[in-house]
């Protein structure tokens, strides 16, 4: 059913309960024009910071306001899974928590009986090495400290938290279509109207964003599992205080330890009764939740030198059924579009998620390079990741009181899932299955579109340096476009025709290129100071929507720059040789085999996911005609979603 945004014949269209069209005015009483921005985000929690921080890194000017008077200092979300971390290593923002955080490599089960003590009944590494995570462990820090790095990557750049100042309605203007968003003003306390284009709400379960999308409601159960939460200090005999460990009891419950930064950890507490009925919160307090623990995890002792933070949940395990409006121009992210237990660190790493995912659509949309009708992307990939969280955590949570050998048997089955780098989108204008048959099912390295690039070493060609190809290019909003040519002679005119096409007139390309470069001039995106590190123009040197990247087997003793068409040339810190890795290398690994008269071309999207695979055979008999066939195979990709 079509949803959007009921007529009136006022001069606004409602958008929702209480929405009106009066004037505001300033102090002297005088109408105060309305401040206008692209974005709109309501929420500074990891989403809405993950989310505004990427659009105003792009150039994109963005609002976000907050009801609260200050950032987390303590608590709350406390786990950065290894597709996180490599987000914030591509962003550049990773060194300060990898400092200060804890990281766990394994966890350990026990168990009590009622004929057996509590003991251990097992221990594993938390991500084999079969996941594919270049990052094979948990990072604990504080959701404060997650919040700060961002908080200050917008602050170097211009743009702060507008605090206190939470969100009261939206309503639509029906004279240029934009989105009036009333906050209230943190200094005068009087409502004040901000005209946005785009609206996102990162404002938790109880979003007050949601309800202004017709239709959207949270689906699914609130159940009577409750949990309580501790972060301190804690003295203790137990052996296992550094590992994550799961314990479960036959007598009071689960408990599942973290280590945390600064020496604390953190505790999670099962507090439901024994019958299954839901506990009354006001009995759930702190000193209620450390006897409980106390007691579940006798004979061991357990003492808390200091607690610095306290909590208590009810598990909830709802999707919400839209992200979005008919417009695409409300959205939803993070908890106010999916609620879950925290037992397997999903909350933030999936919010965060959620917004790296759309902020880089948002970007190419608002600087007209992509019609309006890409956003509709987000919903469709997004929802289906939250509703895989939802499926995975009901089983996760009651894989909890089955024991340790189900709850062993849930992280093998779904540990690829909830280290990130499991996480896959279906088939759609972004994530294009081609003639290019996929590799075995079996083979999680191998690339395939909708999923993400896998870790591989290769070696940059003009510095020698080995690096992590999947890191090594920054995120910029751009598309990456990876040549896999084995033989750089023998491949040498099949480039040419190839490098030809995609700087011709008639490219989707060239176009959606000629297009980007002017917006990013007009519109360039703020520099701060960790920027002059990073030298970004080196990955942008023709096109500030494409990085062009070219991978060979061919020894560097064989191999010039110079010998490279133009295109090429000008991308010389995107040329590596595949000479780090063993046996096939990080073609072998990506791509299966791959002769020395094939070349492959791997479109990656800003997100990091594989966009679309092309395979291309003889490429050395009729190689420029194959060539053109390359690019018009680009051309067909890039025209399905971009203006050129």
């Amino acid at each position: 059913m079509k949803r959007s945004y009921s007529q009136t014949s006022s001069k606004e269209l409602k958008m929702g309960p209480g929405a009106n069209d009066e004037g505001f005015m300033d102090v002297d009483g005088q109408h105060a024009p309305e401040p206008s921005t692209t974005v709109a985000v309501v929420g500074a929690g990891p989403s809405g910071l993950m989310l505004a921080s990427n659009l105003v890194r792009y150039g994109i000017k963005t609002t976000l306001l907050d009801d609260r008077p200050d950032r987390t200092s303590t608590g709350k979300a406390d786990g950065m899974q290894p597709k996180t971390i490599e987000t914030f290593k591509q962003l550049r923002l990773a060194d300060d928590l990898l400092r200060k955080g804890v990281k766990v490599y394994d966890i350990s089960f026990w168990e009590s009986a009622v004929d057996k003590p509590l003991q251990r009944t097992g221990r594993q590494i938390h991500y084999p090495n079969h996941v594919g995570a270049s990052d094979p462990y948990i990072l604990l820090a504080h959701q404060g400290m997650i919040e700060d790095v961002l908080i200050q990557d917008m602050e170097e750049r211009g743009v702060s938290v507008s605090r206190s100042s939470p969100f009261i309605e939206c309503s639509k203007s029906a004279t240029n279509g934009k989105v009036n968003v009333v906050y209230e003003d943190a200094i005068t306390k009087k409502p004040q109207t901000l005209e946005a284009d785009y609206l996102i709400g990162c404002d938790g379960a109880r979003s007050k964003v949601r309800p202004y999308i017709p239709e959207a409601k949270l689906i699914g159960e609130v159940t009577n599992a409750s949990w309580g939460v501790l972060d301190g200090v804690i003295e203790t005999d137990f052996p296992d205080l550094w590992s994550k460990v799961a314990v479960r009891t036959h007598h009071a419950g689960s408990i599942l330890w973290i280590p945390r930064e600064r020496n604390m950890t953190r505790l999670y507490v099962e507090l439901s009764s024994k019958d299954g009925d839901r506990m009354d919160k006001s009995l759930a307090t702190a000193e209620y939740v450390m006897n409980k623990a106390k007691e579940a995890m006798a004979p061991y002792t357990l003492e808390w030198k200091s607690i610095e933070w306290f909590g208590n949940y009810v598990v909830s395990q709802r999707v919400a059924n839209h992200f979005a409006d008919a417009e695409l121009q409300l959205f939803i992210a993070g908890d106010a579009g999916h609620c879950h237990s925290a037992l397997a660190a999903q909350g933030a790493n999936t919010s965060m998620h959620d917004s790296f995912n759309l902020a880089w659509k948002l970007n190419l949309v608002a600087r007209d390079l992509a019609p309006r009708s890409l956003l509709a992307t987000y919903e469709e990939e997004r929802k289906k990741i939250a509703q895989d969280l939802i499926n995975f955590d009901a089983e996760h949570v009651k894989a909890f009181t089955e024991g340790d050998e189900a709850l062993a048997r849930n992280f093998d089955e779904n540990i690829r899932f909830i280290s990130g780098v499991g996480a896959e989108y279906s088939p759609n204008i972004l994530n294009k299955l081609g003639s290019t048959p996929l590799p075995p099912a079996s083979s999680v390295n191998h690339l395939k579109p909708g999923a993400l690039l896998t870790p591989a070493r290769v070696s940059r060609f003009i510095d020698a340096n080995p690096i992590d190809i999947q890191l090594d290019i920054h995120l910029l909003s751009q598309f990456r476009i990876y040549m896999f040519v084995p033989n750089m002679h023998a491949a040498a005119p099949f480039l040419s025709s190839l490098c030809s096409h995609i700087q011709s007139s008639s490219s989707v390309l060239s176009r959606a290129t000629m297009h980007a470069n002017k917006s990013y001039a007009a519109n360039p995106p703020p520099h701060a100071p960790l920027d002059d590190y990073a030298q970004l123009d080196r990955y942008t040197p023709v096109s500030k929507l494409f990085t062009y990247a070219l991978v060979t087997r061919t020894a560097k003793c064989e191999a010039e720059i110079s010998s490279l068409p133009a295109l090429l040339q000008a991308s010389r810190w995107t040329f590596y040789l595949d000479d780090v890795m063993p046996g096939g290398g990080c073609t072998e690994k990506w791509l299966g085999d791959v002769a020395g008269d094939e070349v492959v071309i791997v479109n990656v999207r800003p997100d990091g996911y594989v966009g679309s695979i092309g395979r291309f055979g003889d490429v050395v008999a009729g190689s420029g005609e194959r060539g053109k066939k390359a690019g018009e195979w680009l051309d067909e990709y890039y025209g399905g979603f971009l203006k050129g």
